[in-house]
C-alpha cells in the first residue's frame, strides 16, 4: 500500500509506502492500547468502587458473591446427600456383621456378657496425649468412607468364612459319640488290658463297661444309622449305630433292644434298656467306639463331650 502525502510546506508530494509487516504491527500495537486503556479504566472503576459506595456496583458485587455462595451450598447438599447414602449402607452392613457376629459367637460357645456386640467398647487416653490436627476435608472424609467400607467387607468375609468352619465342625461335633450312653452309675471296667471276670487269664478289653441298675435307658452317644440289633453268644442283645466317616459304636448286654436295624437315631435318642445279657456278671452296659473297624477308648470321646459342654456352659 502507497500513501501519498500533500502539505503546503512541502514543495512536492510525498509518497509512503506501508507494507503488510506495517500494517499488522499497527493492528497490534492498536489492540494492546485498547487493552491496557480497558484494563487501566477496570482497575480505576474497582478502585473507586470499594473506596466509594456505588449502588450499583455494589449490588453486582453481592449478586456474583450470592452466586457462588449458592453453588457452594448446592455443592454441600449434594455432598452430604451422597454421604448420607453411604452411612446408610454402612450402617446396614455394620448391623448384618452383628448379626453375624452373634452367630459365630452362639457357635463358638462364647458366653454375651464377655463379647456383647450391643455395647460399645471402652476406650480412653490421657488428654496430654490428644495432638489437634487440620481440619478434615470433603475429599479426605469421602477417603476415609471408602477405607471404613472395605474393611467392613473384609471383616464380613472372614466372619463368613469362619461361621462356614464352625458350622461344619458343629455337624461333625453332632455325629461324634461324645455324650455318655448311660446316666449316672459308674465304670467297673476300662479299656485295655484285664484280668478276665470268668477265666481271670489276662485278656485285652475293647470297650467300657458302665455299671447301672437293671432298665435304665441306654440312649445314643451321636446320631446315625442302626446297622444291628440282634442277638450275639458275647454280647447278649446289642445294636451298633453308624455315625459315619467309618466311626461305630457298640452298645452290649441289653435286656430289651428299643431300636432296628435300618432305624435313624437321634443323639441322646433312647435306644435300649441296660440288662445282662450274653457272657455279663450283673447288670451293665459293654459300650465301644470303633474307627474303621478298630476299637478305641471311648473315655476319650466321652471326654471330648464333657469338655464342649463345660465351655459352652452347660
Amino acid at each position: 500500500m502507497q500513501v501519498i502525502l500533500l502539505h503546503p510546506r512541502f514543495t512536492q508530494a510525498k509518497s509512503l509506502t506501508l507494507t503488510t509487516k506495517h500494517i499488522f504491527f499497527g493492528a497490534a500495537l492498536f489492540m494492546m492500547s485498547v487493552a491496557s486503556c480497558a484494563a487501566l479504566m477496570l482497575y480505576l472503576l474497582l478502585a473507586f468502587a470499594t473506596t466509594h459506595r456505588v449502588p450499583v456496583l455494589n449490588e453486582m458485587f453481592a449478586s456474583i458473591a450470592q452466586d457462588e455462595a449458592g453453588i457452594q451450598v448446592r455443592q454441600a447438599k449434594e455432598n452430604l446427600a451422597v454421604m448420607t447414602k453411604r452411612m446408610g449402607e454402612m450402617q446396614a452392613q455394620i448391623m448384618r456383621l452383628d448379626a453375624l457376629g452373634e452367630r459365630v459367637q452362639g457357635l463358638a460357645g462364647v458366653k454375651p456378657e464377655e463379647f456383647n456386640f450391643k455395647e460399645k467398647p471402652g476406650r480412653g487416653g490421657t488428654a496430654k496425649s490428644a495432638v489437634k490436627e487440620k481440619e478434615v476435608t470433603v475429599a479426605e472424609f469421602s477417603e476415609l468412607v471408602d477405607k471404613m467400607e472395605s474393611d467392613i467387607q473384609k471383616r464380613a468375609d472372614y466372619m463368613n468364612a469362619v461361621e462356614s468352619s464352625l458350622v461344619g465342625l458343629k455337624i461333625k461335633a453332632r455325629v461324634l459319640p461324645t455324650i455318655h450312653p448311660v446316666k449316672g452309675g459308674y465304670i467297673s471296667s476300662s479299656f485295655g488290658k484285664r484280668f478276665d471276670p470268668f477265666t481271670g487269664d489276662h485278656s485285652r478289653h475293647e470297650g467300657t463297661d458302665f455299671v447301672a441298675p437293671h432298665g435304665t435307658h441306654i440312649i445314643a452317644a451321636a446320631g446315625g444309622v442302626v446297622v444291628m440289633a440282634e442277638y450275639n453268644g458275647e454280647y447278649g442283645n446289642m445294636i451298633e449305630i453308624d455315625h459315619g466317616n467309618e466311626i461305630v459304636t457298640r452298645y452290649a448286654h441289653a435286656a430289651r433292644v428299643h431300636v432296628t436295624v435300618g432305624d435313624i437315631v437321634k443323639r441322646g435318642q433312647h435306644i435300649a434298656d441296660v440288662g445282662t445279657t450274653g457272657r455279663s456278671t450283673g447288670p451293665h452296659l459293654h459300650f465301644e467306639v470303633r474307627v474303621k473297624g478298630v476299637a478305641q477308648n471311648s473315655i476319650k470321646f466321652l471326654a471330648a463331650g464333657a469338655n464342649y459342654a463345660e465351655a459352652k456352659g452347660l
